[in-house]
């Protein structure tokens, strides 16, 4: 039992991670700081035990690769024996990609080893291997081998392709690398502004993808650098926080080690030495925990630094001379070194130890000679004096520039002022013009609007002349049937006709007003039956208008519901009311009619089955409507009508 336990127990712990799950008996790995960043500084461990338990050959690569790579973040020594172990592998396999993949990452850790030259034929070797659009990782880092070097307009131009392959891609982490890249070389240039610009740029990338990974805490830490250079202590401060928050969670010796150097500089500068003091420790222990030289040197130096501004100079002598002793004769940076001894000579001049300074400045003087050698002065010279005849040159010509500068300005002054005068002219020819034509179109609107009154008051007079026809016709007819008939028709022809009437003695010549049209609408009925004193009408809505085509129907509608309730709803000179609402809502029309009648019974038809319920019905259909009727209090009918259809 004991046999199968551990390895249980070892595939548990793992997966109880979130880089390692199972899915369906299937070992699945959501890559580090590509589909999560849901782990701690435990992370690296954790992969380790997985390269164990791990049989698929390509998804084992993988997770060699990003444990390889991410080791570089703590120790470069074992970062290269895991790349070197998973590039062995990936050849044994004949792999081609997870081999450009491998050096890829070879070439990372090399050029942050200083092995700039292995590192550039490692990563050229790699493009032969990669699909264009998994390049972008290995042209970045070939732009931090010439930045190394120094030939920072190459740096650039890789960082330009990195964005270009990203645009292409529409791969945002690409994006904000090559953003963060461009960043740090303005900052080396001395253009701080524009490296807080591509800095914020980054950073928006970065949490648009959500994962708060190496590269996103380096660019936290580089807007914060162009931010200290121009002063801005308070707004440098947050981002220089953040950066540590993220190294100590996933364990970025390098970058914490950087931050802190930075946060000791910007608390010398502000006068916090305390703070100072505290930042320069941190950064000295995760250079330590890095085991890298260079960090170490460049954290006692910030502290050698901060201790001469205290006045502590014993403290400074120290924390120099450890810093020396930690570069050692084979140290490569000589510019470098040579700062540390000037800091040095400084310390001991202030202390009172004269012989002791001045050794130190003749050995920063030493190292000064060899960076700024004879060839260097002789160049200098050189320049110089290119400069002092220029300057001779240019006092001479200085006259003659500025005439000719005042001359191109009047000239410029004059024509400027013939363009601005023409231009105001043409401005005004328009004007004028757009003003006539303005008068011209108010003058036929005027005039169409007048003819589209005149229009609807003929329709409106004609539709009268109708219904009184149809008044003196019902006037003469003794069948009390035939007498109903024509009052219906006659009251049909009226309601239409108040729809032309609404419209010439309206503002608007397009829509009708419907509230205010079915309390006209209903009144006239209502008096048409001479119920006027016994039947109450509410018009209970909002204001609302509609256009011809839906204002008649819905009118014709309404016009025969009312009939149809004062003809049966309340027989024997009953009291009573009817209720009319209609209301837009959700691009639909709801007309709701009521009464409270005698009611219709178990019926659910209207009553009558002559004219009117067929023109109700068809009415309907016209504006793709349906008709609801209830008769549980009085009689109830609802209509659903689609705006867009009804047109």
């Amino acid at each position: 039992m004991k046999t199968y336990f551990i390895p249980l127990l070892l595939l548990l712990q793992v997966y109880s991670y979130a880089q390692i799950v199972s899915r369906e008996g299937e070992i699945q790995y959501l890559g580090v700081f590509e589909q999560t960043d849901d782990f701690g500084e435990e992370y690296l461990d954790v992969l380790e035990q997985a390269v164990k338990t791990l049989k698929n050959d390509s998804l084992r690569l993988r997770v060699i690769n990003d444990l390889g790579y991410y080791y570089h973040t703590r120790n470069l020594n074992k970062s290269l024996e895991l790349i070197n172990q998973g590039l062995r592998d990936a050849q044994q396999l004949d792999n081609k990609f997870w081999e450009g993949k491998m050096q890829v990452s070879q070439g990372a850790i090399l050029l942050r080893m200083e092995r700039l030259d292995e590192a550039e034929l490692v990563l050229r070797s790699a493009l032969q291997k990669l699909p264009e659009s998994e390049t972008w990782l290995l042209l970045t880092n070939l732009g931090y081998v010439y930045e190394r070097r120094g030939e920072l307009g190459e740096a650039f131009e890789f960082a330009t392709k990195t964005l270009k392959l990203g645009e292409k891609y529409g791969d945002k982490k690409a994006m904000a690398m090559a953003y963060s890249d461009i960043s740090n070389l303005y900052w080396k240039q001395g253009k701080y502004e524009k490296g807080v610009e591509f800095g914020q740029k980054s950073l928006v990338l970065f949490e648009e993808r959500g994962i708060k990974d190496l590269d996103y805490d380096f660019t936290l830490h580089v807007t914060g650098n162009n931010l200290v250079e121009l002063g801005e202590y308070e707004q440098a401060l947050p981002y220089f926080q953040q950066s540590t928050e993220i190294g100590k969670q996933y364990g970025f010796y390098n970058n914490l080690s950087d931050t802190y150097i930075a946060l000791t500089e910007l608390y010398r500068q502000t006068g916090d030495f305390e703070n100072a003091e505290t930042s320069g420790k941190e950064a000295l222990k995760y250079a330590e925990l890095l085991q890298n030289e260079f960090m170490v040197v460049r954290s006692l130096h910030s502290l050698g630094r901060l201790k001469n501004e205290e006045g502590n100079f014993e403290s400074a002598i120290v924390y120099l001379e450890r810093s020396i002793r930690t570069a050692t004769e084979d140290f490569g940076d000589l510019y470098y070194l040579g700062l540390i001894y000037r800091d040095l000579s400084e310390a001991f001049e202030r202390g009172g130890n004269i012989s002791a300074s001045f050794q130190a400045f003749k050995k920063y003087d030493e190292l000064h000679e060899q960076v700024f050698n004879a060839e260097a002065d002789q160049r200098i010279a050189l320049l110089q004096t290119e400069m002092d005849v220029n300057q001779k040159e240019s006092t001479i010509s200085l006259q003659l520039e500025k005439l000719k500068r005042q001359e191109v300005i009047q000239i410029f002054t004059l024509v400027f002022t013939a363009v601005m005068v023409f231009f105001l002219f043409f401005l005004y020819r328009v004007f004028v013009k757009r003003k006539k034509y303005s008068l011209l179109l108010e003058k036929q609107n005027q005039e169409k609007e007048f003819l589209l009154k005149e229009i609807h008051h003929r329709v409106k007079n004609n539709l009268e002349t109708i219904s009184s026809l149809l008044a003196l016709q019902t006037a003469q007819i003794e069948n009390q049937e035939l007498q109903e008939i024509m009052i219906e028709s006659q009251n049909r022809v009226q309601s239409m006709g108040m729809i032309h009437q609404n419209l010439y003695q309206g503002e608007n010549l397009a829509a009708i007003e419907m509230k205010n049209y079915f309390e006209n609408l209903g009144r006239f009925i209502i008096d048409s039956f001479d119920a006027s004193d016994r039947i109450l009408l509410e018009v209970n809505m909002k204001s609302l208008e509609l256009n011809v085509d839906r204002a008649i129907p819905i009118g014709l509608i309404v016009n025969e519901l009312i009939t149809n309730s004062l003809k049966y709803a309340f027989p024997d000179q009953r009291k009573g009311q009817i209720h009319i609402s209609l209301e837009e809502k959700n691009r639909h029309l709801y007309l709701r009619i009521a009464d409270d009648g005698v009611g219709m019974g178990a019926t659910t038809q209207l009553k009558g089955t002559g004219f009117g319920s067929q023109l109700v019905e068809l009415l309907t259909r016209q504006l793709d409507g349906k008709m609801t009727l209830s008769t549980q209090r009085g009689t109830e009918l609802y209509f659903e009508f689609k705006i867009d259809q009804a047109a």
